[in-house]
Formats: C-alpha cells, structure tokens, sequence
C-alpha cells in the first residue's frame, strides 16, 4: 500500500495542476477585458490581428477545461461521501455560485456599481447550474451519465438555426436576452426591467461538467491503463477537431474560410464557436486538455508549483481576480485622465463590464505585464488559503 500513495498524490496534482494553469489564463482574458481597446473584438475578423486573436484563442480552454474538472472532482469525491452527501453538496455550491454570480462578483468585480439595469449571466452563473443539474444526474448510472453528456456535446448543434427569444430557450441554448430594458406603464405606476443577458447558455455546459464526471472514473484504474485511455482519447478529439473544422460538414454555425493570408486563414480556421460552446470549441479545447491531463499525470514538472497551488484554491482566487483588475485599471483610469468615473458606469451591452473612458485602450504589451502582475499579486494570498485548506476541515471551506 505505501508504494501506491505517491501515484495517487501526483493524480490529484495532475487535475489542480491544470485547473491552475487555466485559472492563470483566464486572467489573461479579463484584463484584455478591462484594458483592451473598446469596440475591437478578437475573434471579429475584420478587426482583428493574429496576435490579438491569439491572446483570445489560448483562453478558449479555461471554460471548458474548468467545466470538465468540475465534473472529475466531483466523481472524485464519491470516495468519502454517499450519493445523497454528495448530491446535496453540489446543489447548495451551485446555488451558492449562482448567488456570488449576482452579487459579489457582478457588484464588486464586473461594475463596481450595484446598478442592475445592465447585468450579464456569465460563467458562474452557467457553473453553478451545471453542479446543479449533475446533482440529479448523479443518482444514474455512470455509462447513462455519459450518454447524455455525449448527446449534449455532440448533438446540440442540430438546433443552431433555432433563434427563439423564448426566455427558457435562451437560458438553455442562445447568448441573448432574457429582459432588454422594457417598460411597464399600469395607471401611475410603471416599471423597467433590467437589460439582462446570457451570456453562457447552459447546453452543452451541462454535458462537459457531466462528461467530466463520468471521466472521474478512470482515476480508479492503474496509472499505465489510465494514461494510455488519456492519451488516445485526447488524439482522438483533437483529430475529430481537424476533421471536422476541415470539412465544414457540422459542428459549428460559422464556417471557416480562406483569407488573405495564410495567419489569417488559420484565424478563421480556429474561430470556433464559444456561445454556446459548439462541437467544434469543445473537440479544439478538450483534446489537448486530455493530453495536458496524461502529461501531467506521469509527473507534475516543479516550475509549476504555482499553478498547483492556484488550482487548489480556484473560487477563492476567481472571487478575488476580477475586483484587483477592476481595481487597476481605477489606478490607470485615474493616473491618465484624473478622473475615474467612469469605471463606476453601467456600460451598454457592447462595452461591458465598464463605461470605456475616451480614447481607453492599451497595447498587448501592456495587457499582457498587467496580466503577469495580478497573477504575482494574487500567488502569496492564495497560497496562504490554500495551506488553510489543508490543514483544516471546516465545512465552509468546500464552498470556497
């Protein structure tokens, strides 16, 4: 028995270890948010540049890569809790998501403005029902599981040419909105919804959580098989990806096509689909996510010690990531302009999170050496919440 605890120490690193990594890249993605050029979109290829779309591409694999290990942690804590434990676990923290979603996070990070005329449904939102939707779907069979898992992946994109602004159809399958600002007028008084949007449509959420956790089984099996089964799996999905991008047959509502350029070209080719995820996005991200999965499974290389720590801490440092960059860019706000009123604005819809002072903007750069500085600021306190977490029990602790 001794000789197989280090097999299983390295197996959990392997999964933080990578939930680290995209928790590090998703940063990446909210800075560019925060300090970007307002109105230019990375993946709108008549505005943008290889390297702006690349600095957008390589974030593509936080979502998916957070929502697959949501589902495998989640398997993996069947070994010391019963079905209904865990069952109710996940139905309160996705609750408890769904209410950081619309209150921290959307007052103290998005817009620093407790204005909720402007509000987006973004990925806790889409998180916190996917544990949600798994706490039911936990009480069946783990190849049933599966299926449907594949059958929300694979074949969602069959309803594409659906456009319904039916309020469930929205929530389940289309970005768009629930409320758009319209107005009720009965005798004297009246009432205005808020804009709200959404963003993260729940299908396939729901099937990459519980494809992750069906996948959560495979830790069960010895290193050598588990290895090969990541292994050809992520070869697998990375080739079906260049297969089926290749063919334009299915998988995508948007086509890829020849450019002006070769660069430009391989723009096209990877501007999958992310809202909601198409079978397209999830092949491009989740392969190499299972690759990344059997690399580090063998072996959690030392220089990434700090990504291990981040991912085991990842909703305390997602709830802190967002208001320090907020925060920042008040700094830069107020250091070029000697007024920061603006970052304390509802946007409209196209400039969210914030009201963009004029002529805001900043090179990639710059993003990207704000991007490293609040990952070193944010490494010692999350470092010091994650040996919190280790040495103590406390049932709060799950739930952050």
């Amino acid at each position: 028995m001794p000789a197989s605890a280090p097999i299983a120490r390295r197996r959990l690193d392997a999964i933080d270890t990578l939930r680290g990594l995209v928790m590090i890249l998703m940063a990446l993605d909210h800075v560019r948010d925060f300090f970007g050029t307002p109105g230019i979109s990375p993946t709108n290829l008549a505005q943008t540049t290889v390297a702006l779309f690349a600095t957008r591409w390589i974030t593509h694999f936080c979502a998916p890569v957070f929502f697959l290990l949501t589902g495998v942690g989640a398997c993996l804590a069947r070994r010391h809790k019963s079905t209904g434990e865990l069952s109710r676990f996940l139905l309160v923290r996705g609750l408890w998501l769904i209410v950081l979603e619309l209150t921290i996070l959307r007052c103290f990070g998005y817009q620093f403005n407790m204005d909720y005329r402007v509000t987006l449904l973004v990925i806790l939102w889409a998180l916190g029902w996917s544990m949600i939707a798994l706490a039911a779907l936990i009480w069946l069979r783990v190849p049933l599981i599966a299926a449907i898992a594949l059958a929300m992946i694979a074949g969602h994109n069959l309803f594409d040419t659906v456009q319904s602004a039916n309020p469930l159809w929205v929530i389940l399958h289309r970005q768009f909105f629930v409320a758009n600002g319209w107005h009720v007028t009965v005798g004297r008084w009246s009432w205005s919804a808020p804009v709200l949007f959404v963003a993260y449509p729940l299908i396939p959420w729901i099937g990459v959580t519980a494809a992750g956790f069906s996948l959560g089984r495979i830790y069960q099996w010895p290193a050598p098989k588990r290895q090969r089964f990541l292994l050809a799996t992520g070869l697998t999905l990375t080739a079906a990806f260049i297969v089926l991008r290749a063919t334009n047959l299915y998988g995508d509502p948007v086509h890829w096509t020849r450019q002006t350029s070769a660069a430009m070209t391989g723009v096209s080719f990877l501007n999958a689909n992310k809202y909601p995820p198409s079978l397209i996005f999830l092949l491009m991200t989740l392969g190499p996510a299972l690759l990344a999965l059997r690399w580090l499974d063998a072996r959690t290389p030392r220089w990434l010690a700090p990504a291990l720590t981040l991912g085991r801490v990842p909703l305390f440092y997602f709830i802190l990531h967002l208001p320090l960059i907020h925060l920042l860019a008040v700094i830069a706000c107020a250091l070029k302009y000697g007024a920061v009123h603006w970052m304390f604005e509802s946007p409209d819809l196209a400039n969210y999170p914030f009201t963009p002072p004029p002529g805001w903007g900043f090179s990639l750069p710059v993003i990207y050496a704000i991007w490293v500085a609040v990952v070193a600021l944010l490494y010692p306190i999350c470092r010091w919440f994650a040996g919190v977490k280790q040495r103590r029990t406390d049932w709060w602790l799950g739930y952050l």
